[in-house]
């Protein structure tokens, strides 16, 4: 019961962090056909989160955390089910790659390094192709946009999701350097 309740506290913390990284360190750029899409470094913490918590809390700090920032911020309020679903997809990924590459028994830097950048590269790889798509879907036939719009915005969101992505690897690689031996020690793992 006391690994539960660790487990659920540090998901909750790692929410709180998902939501401050969105909330506080985006830029929105907004888009002529009506839209709106963001540059930030809200997926590193949900990648940092999966390798520090493990996929399905990673996940679910990522998904809860941004789905939240999400439904509080009206520019992306339509977004929070399609965030839910990508942001526990990305830290699944992520932290299950990480677990087959050994990520947490590596000790030389260099191999630390190696692993993370897969395993950020894989979740990320997947929201580069499937944030775009089921935003494209989202738009075009929940929110009834007309076809042209959404494409517009499709190629936007593919540009933008794909330069997150290329960041996040990096922001999150270096996080985990730095934070995932304080991490382990603290939460006993």
């Amino acid at each position: 019961m006391k690994d539960k309740t660790k487990m659920l506290t540090f998901t909750a913390l790692f929410a709180v962090l998902n939501f401050i990284a969105f909330t506080y360190g985006k830029i929105n750029i907004p888009i002529s056909v009506g839209g709106t899409t963001a540059i930030h470094v809200a997926n590193a913490v949900v990648v940092l989160s999966s390798w520090l918590l493990g996929p399905v809390y990673g996940g679910l700090a990522g998904a809860v955390g941004l789905s939240l920032a999400d439904v509080l911020d009206p520019l992306y309020i339509s977004s929070a089910p399609k965030t839910f679903i990508l942001k526990y997809c990305i830290g699944y990924i992520s932290g299950k790659t990480a677990e087959r590459l050994g990520l947490r028994e590596k000790s030389e830097k260099k191999d630390i390094t190696v692993a993370a950048a897969l395993s950020a590269a894989a979740g990320l790889c997947f929201n580069v192709i499937f944030d775009p798509v089921i935003g494209y879907l989202f738009k075009r036939f929940v929110l009834g946009m007309p076809a042209k719009a959404a494409s517009i915005l499709l190629t936007w969101t593919a540009g933008v999701t794909a330069f997150n992505a290329l960041v996040c690897v990096f922001i999150s690689t270096a996080l985990y350097l730095a934070l995932h031996k304080a991490f382990f020690r603290i939460s006993g793992k």
